[in-house]
């Protein structure tokens, strides 16, 4: 479900004070705007996010033309109130303190130690704010032999093995260890942190259990890295064998792949006995849901070079969408391999109301602001698309106001380029 920019999310009441930048802190902050809270991010005077600067691609404006505002920003600051800050200064440090004294939540993902210098680390604000959820974003965490290592998605994701179980064998064309075509480690621990985050919410605020206290949170990329290898992990540690490379292919199912078609290409997820034996039923082959080395999901993984030599040609005798035809009211697992242009134009995209489009009155030029949706659909207190992602220091006039810095101060603050 959808909401409109008046409705109130879930997390409506609580105040966001964010210092973090490029991916992994700014999606977690998303994640909460998106559910009501109010997030203030604070960017650098001028330079802001690096990521307002990571393109091509940048948007257009409303007459077609390229701006200098990366599409990369966009994806993961919208609801959100941008400010900016000299927090090298001892003014904005001062200001930066006073907004962390009344926010529920800082987020930053600075390296080990890097806000102590100014007084914006966890043990110097919670002594202002005893309340406050701190959470902390580093490539290898608080602690041990890495912490002082910056970190990068790329980097995290060849440490923790993922690109050693992405990509074709080595012995195939092409093979060769491969990244994920997003940052998925970044990702993922934006998710992480989002849900470390309310957490810890519902450990202070619980009316049965709260204990009125905030804490602090540790979350490294590398952490993530080895959790999100799910399956694969659990694999390694029950049998100490490191799993490799093998394209598509599933390493515990079978059929479940892609497969060349008279036009293309198709992806074929069969999980169960039950759909084999329909996918069978459909190609006029019942016979090999019956075969001993076929008839259960053990069997075909042990036996996946016989099972691929009979399926590779029947294949390529349909076309894609002619294979999606045959099976998808059979309840046999089949579909397109999409790019992300087809993906987008997709009904059930269109269905679901995928690709959102939110105005942006910010005067430079940019009436509106394309965004993916949060797929979080909850019933009574829904996603909330609010604003665009916000124009460097498009709020600091408005914030500032809110806290009660004068008129005479403010102006005097960006005079002294702290704001």
């Amino acid at each position: 479900m959808m909401s409109n920019s008046t409705a109130k999310g879930a997390l409506a009441g609580i105040k966001v004070l964010d210092l973090s930048r490029v991916l992994a802190g700014p999606w977690a902050t998303q994640m909460l705007a998106d559910l009501g809270a109010d997030v203030i991010k604070v960017e650098r005077p001028v330079a802001g996010d690096d990521t307002r600067h990571w393109g091509p691609p940048f948007l257009k404006d409303d007459a077609g033309n390229d701006t200098r505002e990366a599409s990369y920003f966009t994806a993961c600051n919208r609801n959100k109130r941008s400010i900016t800050v000299d927090m090298a200064h001892p003014e904005g440090q001062a200001l930066l303190r006073q907004m962390a004294a009344e926010a529920d939540v800082v987020v930053e993902n600075f390296k080990v130690g890097g806000l102590a210098q100014y007084g914006l680390d966890y043990d110097s604000l919670k002594t202002l704010n005893p309340k406050l959820i701190y959470c902390s974003i580093t490539g290898f965490g608080q602690d041990g032999p890495y912490a002082e290592r910056a970190g990068y998605d790329l980097m995290v994701q060849a440490m923790c093995g993922l690109m050693s179980i992405t990509g074709h064998a080595d012995e195939q064309p092409g093979g060769g260890p491969l990244k994920v075509g997003v940052a998925v480690i970044d990702v993922f621990t934006g998710l992480y942190a989002s849900n470390a985050i309310l957490a810890a919410i519902n450990a202070r605020d619980n009316a049965r259990t709260g204990t009125g206290e905030g804490q602090y949170i540790d979350m490294a990329l590398l952490d993530v890295g080895m959790a999100v290898l799910a399956n694969q992990a659990a694999g390694y540690l029950a049998t100490g064998q490191a799993p490799g490379r093998a394209g598509n292919i599933h390493p515990s199912l079978a059929p479940y792949q892609d497969f060349k078609t008279s036009d293309g290409n198709v992806l074929l997820a069969i999980g169960n006995d039950g759909q084999f034996t329909r996918f069978c039923a459909a190609v006029h082959q019942p016979e090999w849901a019956q075969d001993a080395r076929f008839a259960t999901n053990t069997a075909r993984v042990q036996n996946r070079t016989a099972l691929l030599a009979l399926m590779v040609p029947l294949m390529q005798t349909r076309s894609t969408q002619e294979w999606i035809a045959l099976l998808e009211d059979k309840a046999v697992p089949c579909g397109p391999i999409n790019t992300v242009a087809q993906a987008f134009a997709d009904p059930q995209v269109h269905h679901r109301g995928i690709a959102q489009s939110l105005p942006r009155q910010a005067g430079d030029g940019i009436g509106h602001v394309a965004t993916v949706a949060n797929p979080m659909r909850l019933s009574a207190t829904p996603v909330t698309y609010r604003s665009a992602p916000p124009t460097l220091g498009q709020h600091t006039h408005e914030v500032l106001r809110e806290m009660g810095v004068s008129e005479a101060r403010i102006s005097a603050l960006y005079a002294d380029q702290v704001i």
